[in-house]
């Protein structure tokens, strides 16, 4: 089969977690502006398939759980159980939806901000606060990155992650002060460290109401005093902090520089296709606006972004599943099965490393991750339907296998080692999962 770039099934892999041969035929009929248009139009409409996966029940934490050392320690021990159990549920959740969506650009984006404003649940503690800044990735995200960049920051699973109850105007805390400019909305070499120190006199006294589970400013630990924020005098809240660096002009770079390398190569902010984002990005920050001229510009369908991204692990396996058909709640894919799949592959959703999320493309690729998509695609196509590979003719079977998984083809070395298995299906479509073509994005 030659290898004949095919626009449309890259946006799919890129703008969602690949696709099925009917849903790139469809992409395909239509063409590849009106598929973006659709694309971008899924995200600010309701999305049947993954709303119709049932979210699991979601203790709120208790009101005395930063006390839960003084408490008795089966107590304790009972509440962090079931906060695991249902981390578990969770992300079996989030996982489904991914593989069910039928919006999935709308899903792709709050991937993609869960790796952008990252929090671990391993020290959030509790699903509930996780469940609450997924949404808000899923219902904010398309919007003003000003007012997603709010509401994050004001979200218990923040306020937490980043220690904000220790930022007190006696000794200011400057985690999220520093984390808001460098990994955020600026990046790094973007502002001083007084700009440093000034935003986090500003973000003092956020805390956590723990009879409400939501932000709370505690006026007698917040320093009202008048801050110089990026040449900006007058500053005395975070939330001018927040306004400031999302309106700044690095941040009308930075933003634009990070969606990119997201969805189609790695550059950084004085790369030229940057420049011709910042233009569109910066006249009102609004980031629906900014992937539809990311996935409009002529570079996003190059060869440099055809090989510039290879799949992380979720994109890897919800990409399998949803090109075999194969539910998230097939057996294979069960409370443990995937789960310690995506965990051998180096990625658990909802518990991200660092503040500095997961990194690309080299990070993903290692010894026992190979085996680990080896052991899962091996899985896989014993479980999947491949009677599209099965039922053609031994001669036609790499090319049914490509148009299996939605791929342009394959290059001679994999076609060699593919040819060798052409007579077994599984074998064949398990070597085809494995391949350089399918694992890249």
């Amino acid at each position: 089969m030659s290898a004949s770039p095919d626009p449309c099934a890259l946006l799919l892999r890129r703008a969602g977690f690949g696709a099925t041969m009917a849903e790139l035929a469809a992409a395909r009929a239509q063409g590849y502006s009106a598929t973006v248009d659709a694309l971008v139009a899924g995200l600010s409409q309701p999305d049947p398939g993954a709303d119709g996966i049932a979210l699991p029940a979601l203790t709120p934490p208790p009101a005395d759980y930063l006390q839960l050392k003084t408490t008795d320690p089966a107590a304790r021990r009972a509440v962090l159980v079931a906060a695991r159990a249902q981390t578990v549920a969770l992300t079996n959740w989030w996982l489904a939806r991914m593989v069910a969506t039928t919006n999935p650009l709308r899903e792709k984006l709050a991937f993609l901000l869960h790796g952008h404003f990252p929090t671990a649940v391993s020290k959030v503690r509790f699903p509930s606060y996780m469940y609450g800044q997924n949404q808000l990735f899923r219902t904010l995200g398309p919007g003003d990155f000003d007012s997603l960049t709010q509401a994050v920051a004001t979200d218990p699973a923040m306020l937490i992650w980043l220690d904000a109850s220790s930022d007190k105007a006696a000794d200011p805390n400057e985690n999220f002060a520093r984390e808001l400019m460098e990994r955020f909305t600026m990046g790094v070499g973007t502002y001083s460290e007084n700009d440093v120190r000034a935003a986090a006199y500003c973000f003092s006294g956020w805390t956590i109401d723990l009879t409400t589970n939501s932000f709370r400013l505690n006026l007698r630990q917040h320093s009202a005093a008048s801050q110089t924020f990026l040449g900006q005098s007058g500053v005395n809240s975070g939330q001018q902090v927040i306004d400031i660096a999302t309106g700044s002009d690095a941040s009308a770079r930075y933003v634009p520089c990070a969606f990119w390398s997201h969805l189609a190569y790695p550059v950084q902010t004085d790369d030229v296709v940057v420049a011709d984002l910042v233009g569109g990005y910066s006249a009102n920050r609004n980031v629906t606006a900014l992937l539809d001229a990311i996935f409009n510009h002529p570079e996003f369908t190059s060869a440099a972004s055809r090989t510039g991204l290879v799949k992380q692990p979720t994109e890897y396996v919800v990409g399998a599943l949803r090109a075999l058909g194969v539910s998230g709640s097939d057996v294979l894919t069960g409370a443990a099965g995937l789960q310690t799949t995506l965990a051998d592959l180096g990625q658990v959703l909802f518990d991200p490393p660092s503040v500095g999320g997961w990194s690309q493309n080299e990070y993903w690729l290692s010894t026992s991750a190979a085996l680990a998509r080896w052991s899962f695609a091996s899985r896989l196509a014993a479980v999947a339907d491949i009677s599209h590979v099965a039922d053609a003719p031994i001669a036609a079977r790499l090319d049914a296998a490509a148009e299996l998984l939605s791929l342009d083809g394959w290059s001679t070395t994999t076609s060699t080692a593919l040819r060798r298995a052409a007579g077994d299906p599984e074998t064949l479509l398990t070597l085809a999962l494995v391949s350089p073509e399918f694992v890249t994005n």
